[in-house]
C-alpha cells in the first residue's frame, strides 16, 4: 500500500519527517504548520508531495494543519529572535545555581507553551532549582534536554579536519552509525587523531565511501592470499584499493599487478584477528 506524504523539516539542517499533505497543494520551500507530539509546529517543506510505501512511514501519519500565513511566519521569526534573551537569562541562572553544565541553545514551541533548553555536561546535573527559576522568569513550561557530543557539535558548528564546514552542520540531517571497521576497510591508520572529528567521535565521512570499499574487497584478494598470474603463483603482500593494484611476492621477486592481471585467487584465508584497540580509540566508538 502506498501513502501520499510531504517531507517537512523543522531546523535548517535537521531530520526530515513525513506528514499527510491533507489536500493542500504544497511545493518545496513552502512554510506549513503541522501536528506533532509537541503540538503545532512551524516547518518548511523540503520534499514535495509524493507516494511512498508503507515501510517508509510511521502510521498513523500526522496531517499538515495549514499553509503558514504571514502572521504565522512573523510569529515564528519573533520566537527565534527571543531565543537570544532566553539563552542569556538561562546562562545567568546557571552561574547563580553553580551548575557544571554548558548551555548550547534553546527553542520555543510555535505556540510558546514550552521553552526547551539544550545543554551538555560531563555527568548528571541536578537542575531542579534551575527549572523552577526559569519557569518563574518566563512563566511557561520549561524543559532541559541534555544532548550528546555529536548533537552539540551540530548545534555549535565549526570546521572539520578537511577544512570544510562540519557535515552535520551543513547537510547531514541524521547521524549514521560509524565503526572502526570502516576505517580499517579504507586502510586508514587507526590513530584517534586521524579518524576522529571535533566532537571526539569517529568521522561521519568514514561512512560515505564504505560501501564502495566493501564491494572492492569482494573482488580483490586479501593480503596473504595465494594468486595465479602470468608469472606464476605468488602471494599478495599489499593492496591499493583506490588504484586496484596489488604487490605480489614470487620466489625471487616482487611485482606490481593490476587486479585484472590476477588470473585466479587460489585461496581466501582471511585472518580474523581481533583489532587491538587502545583505550583512547575505544572512546571514539558510539
Amino acid at each position: 500500500m502506498q501513502y501520499e506524504v510531504v517531507g517537512v523539516q523543522f531546523k535548517q539542517v535537521g531530520k526530515k519527517y513525513f506528514f499527510d499533505p491533507n489536500g493542500f497543494e504544497l511545493k518545496k520551500g513552502d512554510y506549513v504548520l503541522v501536528e506533532t507530539v509537541r503540538g503545532m509546529e512551524f516547518g518548511t517543506v523540503v520534499i514535495a508531495p509524493k507516494l511512498v510505501g508503507e515501510e517508509d512511514v510511521f502510521l498513523p501519519l500526522k496531517p499538515v494543519m495549514r499553509i503558514a500565513t504571514e502572521e504565522d511566519i512573523e510569529k515564528h521569526r519573533q520566537n527565534k529572535a527571543d531565543e537570544a534573551y532566553a539563552i542569556e537569562a538561562c546562562e545567568q541562572l546557571i552561574v547563580k545555581n553553580k551548575l557544571d553544565m554548558q548551555l548550547l541553545g534553546c527553542e520555543y514551541t510555535f505556540d510558546r507553551t514550552k521553552l526547551i533548553f539544550y545543554f551538555t555536561a560531563e555527568g548528571r546535573v541536578d537542575f531542579r532549582q534551575l527549572v523552577k527559576d526559569l519557569a518563574y522568569t518566563f512563566r511557561l513550561r520549561i524543559e532541559l534536554r541534555q544532548i550528546g557530543v555529536r548533537d552539540a557539535a551540530k548545534m555549535i558548528g565549526g570546521l572539520g579536519p578537511c577544512g570544510r564546514v562540519l557535515c552535520c552542520t551543513s547537510f547531514l540531517g541524521e547521524f549514521a552509525t560509524v565503526t572502526i571497521k570502516m576505517a580499517k576497510n579504507q586502510q586508514l591508520s587507526l590513530n584517534p587523531s586521524k579518524i576522529s572529528g571535533i566532537c571526539g567521535k569517529l568521522l561521519c565521512c568514514l561512512k560515505y565511501e564504505n560501501e564502495t570499499y566493501v564491494e572492492l574487497m569482494k573482488r580483490l584478494p586479501d593480503v596473504g592470499n595465494r594468486v595465479l598470474t602470468e608469472l606464476g603463483e605468488g602471494r599478495v603482500r599489499s593492496i591499493n584499493m583506490i588504484s586496484e593494484t596489488l604487490m605480489v611476492e614470487y620466489k625471487d621477486t616482487i611485482r606490481k599487478h593490476d587486479a585484472s592481471e590476477i588470473l585466479k585467487i587460489l585461496d581466501r584465508k582471511v585472518k580474523k584477528e581481533e583489532i587491538q584497540i587502545d583505550p583512547e580509540l575505544k572512546q571514539l566508538i558510539d
